[in-house]
């Protein structure tokens, strides 16, 4: 966790503005070991401890679970290493400079309310997570998975007290963020890996046959939960991050890359944070299946609470419910950065401090209703779903402009503020896909890399018909 502190310093210059709108020098750049420490922490935090008990929830067998995320994980890593990391060091470009090159300042500024947004709802997802367990010294009723509205006054009290705090921090600037991370990150990852040793104490596991035995051929899901299949697994956990690799957003981290290869990093948040972390907190799920009280849930066909706070605290006592306040904490603090970036590129006369205020209140706002953090299998799988097809573009540009001859960076050469190009491959194929999942009942995740593969055809074929067009004006 030490190059944390080193990915630190990529950070400040990628959103505070250094090289925003040109490239990398290369006295600026890093060698892959820059971004370990940063994936290993960034993805060993708030969401793993949901994500991880979802998936029991979902009645998933070990085979598909452990294989599934075996190889889900790696196409991740893949898509990082040879898409993204690729694109990155050949253009070394933020994302939304790239983005406002090809498609037009006005179209970037809609993605940009989408993207900010987006990340609003993850903060809000992990503020209810912290909320798990600050709540327990107060006796709180916790949300169950099937709660949409707040279920309390004490709920609405200490979520709006733990959004104001986190907020107030991710307004002093990344640079305090960062340092929050640094000491907060190694606590986390050690809680993870207790909370697992502990819960496989306390499910009597012996050997490899009793620790797969967990979960068996699988079960049936928790009412209101949709059954997990191998290529669930594989498909959602490749996903589960899909507007960072094939949706381009980690341009802006890859761009300080020495080499490519630096996409490899990636794998340390694949399979500390997505494989280890998740299959712990899964572990700590178990443990609580057997509880007379989720006995009890179930026994009246009800779906027992999905509640890291009170996992955790069960497992390792007071360093759990620390551990869930600070992963919580880490994964909120930053996006809520992150989001406030994405709403001052729409509102450049407000303050970086002020922007990242309204995003703060915004996540609050979404962390009051407890179905973003239950249903965050589905809103992971709606984020990438929404925003990979726009990534399409920079890869199908990037690697077949030449050869389907049609001008590079086209909204900047023409000076147009929106390339219809980029409009209509993103409508058409967001609108087809969502329509099939909902029509045919296709799991979101299943349709991202056709909508994906799709935006970027249309992409090619309608700005090789415009730009001809254009040509013959």
């Amino acid at each position: 966790m030490s190059q944390v502190s080193i990915e630190s310093e990529q950070i400040e210059d990628i959103a505070g503005g250094e090289f925003e709108r040109e490239p990398v020098p290369k006295s600026k750049l890093k060698g892959w070991k820059s971004f370990i420490g940063m994936y290993a922490g960034e993805h060993a935090a708030g969401t793993e401890f949901m994500i991880g008990p979802l998936f029991l929830t979902a009645g998933v067998s070990a085979f598909d679970l452990i294989i599934g995320l075996l190889l889900g994980n790696l196409l991740a890593v893949v898509s990082w290493r040879f898409l993204t990391a690729e694109i990155a060091v050949k253009n070394r470009l933020t994302l939304y400079y790239q983005l406002e090159k090809i498609c037009g300042k006005k179209l970037v500024t809609g993605y940009n309310l989408a993207n900010g947004i987006l990340f609003c709802f993850l903060a809000g997802s992990m503020i209810t997570v912290s909320a798990t367990a600050v709540g327990i010294p107060f006796n709180m009723s916790m949300p169950t998975l099937t709660d949409t509205l707040p279920n309390g006054t004490t709920w609405i009290l200490i979520v709006i007290a733990i959004g104001a705090v986190i907020s107030v921090i991710a307004a002093r600037g990344y640079d305090t963020v960062t340092k929050a991370a640094n000491w907060m990150s190694p606590i986390i990852v050690l809680a993870f890996i207790a909370c697992g040793i502990v819960a496989l104490n306390q499910l009597h596991v012996t050997s490899f046959s009793d620790f797969w035995n967990i979960w068996g051929e699988g079960s049936t899901p928790f009412p209101g939960q949709i059954k997990f299949t191998f290529w669930h697994v594989v498909i959602w956990s490749w996903f589960a991050n899909g507007a960072m690799h094939i949706g381009m957003s980690d341009l802006s981290v890859f761009r300080f890359a020495k080499e490519a290869k630096a996409g490899w990093a990636t794998a340390a948040g694949m399979y500390v944070g997505h494989y280890m972390a998740w299959i712990a907190a899964a572990l700590l799920y178990a443990v609580y299946l057997k509880s007379p009280e989720a006995l009890a849930f179930l026994s009246n066909g009800e779906a027992p609470p999905v509640a890291p706070g009170p996992l955790a605290n069960n497992a390792i006592g007071v360093f759990g419910i620390i551990a869930v306040v600070l992963a919580g904490w880490t994964t909120a603090n930053p996006t809520i950065y992150r989001a406030g970036l994405a709403f001052q590129a729409i509102l450049p006369k407000l303050s970086t401090a002020k922007v990242t205020i309204i995003a703060g209140t915004v996540a609050t706002i979404a962390g009051l209703f407890p179905a973003f953090a239950m249903k965050l299998l589905g809103f992971v799988a709606l984020y990438g779903f929404i925003l990979a097809p726009v990534g399409a573009v920079i890869a199908f540009e990037h690697f077949f402009a030449e050869k389907f001859g049609i001008q590079k960076n086209y909204a900047a050469v023409a000076g147009i503020q929106i390339n219809k190009a980029v409009l209509f491959a993103w409508l058409i194929s967001f609108g087809l896909f969502y329509f099939i999942h909902l029509q045919f009942d296709v799991f979101l995740s299943f349709v991202t890399l056709p909508s994906w593969l799709l935006s970027g055809v249309l992409f090619l074929v309608f700005s090789k018909y415009l730009q001809r067009k254009k040509k013959k004006q």
